[in-house]
């Protein structure tokens, strides 16, 4: 375990949690906490809900997924919002990696649908896994409160001792989220393999930068 936790507090190149923004991020969230449990709650929910998601973000820039880079974003899709999460768990000495899975989303929009060839299947989805109390748990920091009260599906709450994945369901019984496919864990971002998936389901989604509409017009 020891060696574990070491392998899973190291800085790499996207996750990297010695810079001054990410130390930055990680001292607003957690607001002195010292408790691993505390820290990693406060640290989600900063991630959530600081940062708004936005798959129109998506780019092949490696920068942009750097956690640097994200700290200091207004809004990024669910696998820079991952790296963040799991970049600034390490920061705070707690033992962190990403996760990814291919998902689908039966509340899909029409455009995004559109600008995704018709898929309504999300490869790649990302989440973190933090170790704590001895225990590897998995939560997607990914939909932000404003989004969530728009398609009306409550906010995904993390206690830092149960997974807090995606909701199977809104709050009517409508069917939300259905998670498909495990694409597995990494101690850092596979960046080449998650745009060769993008681009062979998606084709040029992430080469139309000037046409992203606004989630939250």
């Amino acid at each position: 375990m020891t060696k574990d936790r070491a392998r899973y507090l190291e800085q790499t190149e996207f996750l990297d949690w010695g810079h001054g923004a990410v130390r930055e991020f990680v001292t607003s969230a957690t607001g002195g906490a010292t408790d691993d449990i505390e820290k990693a709650v406060g640290i989600f929910a900063a991630v959530r809900d600081a940062i708004w998601y936005d798959p129109y973000t998506v780019t092949d820039d490696p920068m942009d997924y750097r956690a640097s880079t994200v700290a200091a974003s207004e809004r990024a899709y669910c696998v820079p919002k991952a790296v963040l999460l799991t970049a600034a768990c390490r920061a705070g000495c707690i033992p962190a990696r990403l996760g990814f899975a291919d998902v689908r989303n039966h509340l899909q929009t029409d455009t995004l649908r559109k600008r995704m060839g018709g898929a309504d299947v999300f490869v790649y989805h990302g989440y973190s896994l933090m170790l704590l109390d001895g225990r590897w748990v998995k939560a997607t920091p990914a939909f932000n409160r404003e989004l969530c009260a728009r398609f009306g599906v409550a906010p995904i709450e993390f206690d830092g001792r149960n997974d807090a994945l995606l909701h199977g369901f809104t709050g009517d019984g409508a069917q939300h989220m259905e998670y498909l496919h495990d694409r597995g864990t990494f101690d850092d971002l596979p960046l080449e393999e998650i745009l060769t998936g993008l681009r062979t389901h998606y084709g040029t989604f992430i080469d139309q930068p000037d046409r992203r509409p606004d989630l939250f017009a």
